[in-house]
């Protein structure tokens, strides 16, 4: 990356990313699944790994080139196809106490001219051999994160009038704003930042909402929230006792809705980037916490497809809430990357729910934890419908409103 303080920047990313997002402990292995595009970032969270007393890092390479070969070139009946020793590597790791960093970056419209039903099978697949490490990484079973670096595909989609180095040097700038890594100290500012999201969850969860009730354009929507929900955000703890924060950049506080409780019309704010596709302007119609329309200007194939992965995955697994000032939102890019996205607007996501998010989930075989609300899925994708127009409402059991967002902001202020 041809820019004046890289270096620098790349190492304060690889800090915070080892002793903010993972906290990672002396003794503790580091496992990182990445594409070959970001190998300098690897490089660097390796280096920094192994400076808090990481006895080793290992790598599982990825490289999207390689999966577009796979969509041009393989037999039309082979999708199912998986790679059964990499979940089974994974899991092994996350229960043995190892860290597990991603690192996100893959070229949005990438698959776009792939056949659809294909790129849905594999996704599917995956998705499904997955599970395991996914109930793992939900039970937040060890401390585990995800980041992204820039790679030439995901800059030109966010840059498109920009020469693909100019583009890439302006995306890492983008995230070393946000990701506040330009701070006198970082992994101070971080610190300050997650103490603010902290307080937000205390104040939801003292208040006990029964549902939130969504307006905004082409946005009326009614969720309840699961019995005995937690809102989290910021930082969270592991079965292990380790704290850790999942998503690096960070703005949102969410939990978990009720499978069954949701009624009403959500329409995007932003585009979705998923299976390769970006799915844009589109609106997905609820009865009785199950999609029952899905609308959309491009895509929405896909996200048909998405839906219907399996059972849960036409019901919602997550409610988070984010300031329209968000710095995210503030930079004014379209990032195409969830991670990025999702910290920019208020979202839900569709599929699996986050056992965390519920009081005494950890514990719960999956019948109890569909009987307070919560939902189960192979899948769990976040999608965008903050603005600065939405207004959210907490409706308690007596059906009384109180303001939680007006024009995208926060309504309320946080005691002192």
């Amino acid at each position: 990356m041809d820019t004046p303080n890289f270096q620098q920047e790349l190492q304060s990313f690889a800090d915070v990313t080892v002793r903010v997002g993972l906290n990672l402990q002396a003794g503790q292995r580091l496992l990182i699944r990445a594409d070959l595009q970001t190998a300098p970032a690897v490089r660097a969270v390796a280096r920094a790994a192994y400076a808090v007393g990481c006895p080793f890092v290992d790598v599982i390479w990825g490289d999207e080139q390689l999966s577009l070969v796979r969509f041009q070139s393989a037999p039309a009946d082979s999708f199912s196809e998986i790679a059964g020793w990499l979940p089974a590597t994974t899991v092994e790791h996350l229960r043995a106490g190892g860290a597990l960093l991603s690192i996100y970056a893959a070229t949005p419209n990438l698959l776009a001219a792939q056949n659809p039903e294909q790129v849905s099978t594999a996704m599917r697949a995956a998705a499904q051999a997955s599970m395991p490490v996914s109930e793992l990484v939900q039970r937040n079973a060890s401390s585990w994160a995800v980041v992204s670096y820039p790679t030439p595909g995901w800059a030109a989609e966010v840059f498109p009038e920009l020469p693909v180095a100019e583009a890439e040097a302006q995306l890492w700038q983008a995230i070393v704003s946000t990701c506040r890594l330009d701070a006198a100290d970082p992994v101070a500012a971080w610190q300050r930042h997650l103490g603010e999201l902290n307080e937000r969850c205390a104040y939801m969860n003292g208040k006990r909402y029964d549902a939130l009730r969504y307006r905004g354009p082409g946005t009326d929507f009614t969720l309840g929230l699961a019995d005995g929900h937690i809102w989290a955000g910021g930082d969270a703890v592991s079965e292990r006792g380790q704290t850790f924060v999942a998503n690096l950049p960070t703005e949102e506080i969410f939990s978990l809705p009720h499978r069954a409780r949701a009624n009403g019309v959500v329409r995007s704010s932003r585009p979705l980037s998923y299976a390769g596709t970006l799915i844009r302007d589109f609106t997905l119609a609820f009865e009785d916490g199950r999609v029952t329309k899905i609308e959309a200007a491009t895509g929405a194939e896909v996200l048909r497809r998405l839906v219907d992965t399996d059972e849960g995955a036409a019901r919602l697994g997550e409610v988070a809430l984010v300031p329209n000032s968000s710095p995210i939102s503030r930079t004014g890019l379209l990032f195409a990357n969830t991670l990025f996205d999702e910290n920019a607007a208020s979202h839900l996501a569709l599929g699996n729910g986050y056992r965390f998010c519920v009081q005494g989930g950890a514990t719960m075989d999956g019948a109890q934890f569909e009987a307070v609300g919560g939902n189960h899925s192979a899948t769990h994708v976040d999608f965008m419908i903050g603005s600065a127009e939405l207004e959210i409402d907490g409706l308690a059991a007596d059906g009384a409103a109180e303001p939680l967002m007006r024009a995208g902001e926060w309504a309320f202020a946080i005691p002192r």
